[in-house]
């Protein structure tokens, strides 16, 4: 499938975003401030009826930018690789308003799992998925491909996970129609380590234009 094709899904098995987790702004200034919304347990149901509806598969392409409207989110996406540790990179912090997709896997439309991260907060406040807890099963997610296609996708479902218990097949083991996973950092909340968890969105494609 070559660089952009959905041989990379097995790749990242094994792997967490646990680097988006420091939560800088609530060590800091955001004492008092609101913590990010988490989502609740009826979210957390995928339903067979949802399994049936997704739409074929696009070709591959590099996403450009992400826009998720419940919630206002309009960011552009950068490449993210792994570290040398192994884990998933994550985009700079200081650019509150940026995501990054996994661009050794899947891209998003294409067949397969494809990987969406992002921070919660940064030093000076909330950041790009700040509140993708407080998403709907039903929702839409749309991203803007460089072949000029948008891909829309519909959530399934928004899940929380303690780092100890990720589930690393079910968020990025493969998949045999195209699927979306956006994450960024929930659960618990330490002042000493930052945020315990990831919120992970679970979507298909539904549709493109």
């Amino acid at each position: 499938m070559g660089r952009y094709g959905n041989t990379g899904d097995a790749a990242i098995a094994g792997v967490t975003v646990f680097a988006l987790c420091a939560g800088a702004w609530l060590l800091t200034d955001g004492r008092d401030a609101p913590a990010p919304p988490q989502p609740s347990a009826a979210e957390a149901q995928i339903g067979p009826a949802t399994r049936l509806s997704a739409a074929p598969g696009l070709p591959p392409s590099p996403p450009d930018r992400i826009r998720i409207p419940e919630i206002r989110v309009n960011a552009p996406l950068m490449g993210l690789g792994l570290t040398r540790a192994g884990s998933l990179d994550v985009p700079p912090a200081a650019h509150k308003n940026l995501a990054g997709w996994y661009e050794a896997g899947t891209t998003p439309g294409e067949t397969g799992t494809a990987i969406v991260a992002g921070h919660v907060d940064n030093s000076e406040g909330p950041a790009v998925f700040f509140r993708l807890g407080a998403l709907k099963r039903g929702s839409t997610i749309e991203v803007d491909r460089r072949d000029g296609s948008v891909a829309r996708f519909q959530v399934d479902a928004i899940e929380v996970y303690d780092a100890k218990d990720f589930p690393d097949e079910k968020v990025y083991g493969a998949a045999s129609r195209p699927e979306l996973r956006v994450i960024t950092c929930g659960g618990g909340y330490s002042r000493s380590t930052g945020y315990q968890g990831n919120v992970v969105v679970f979507a298909h494609l539904t549709g493109s234009a």
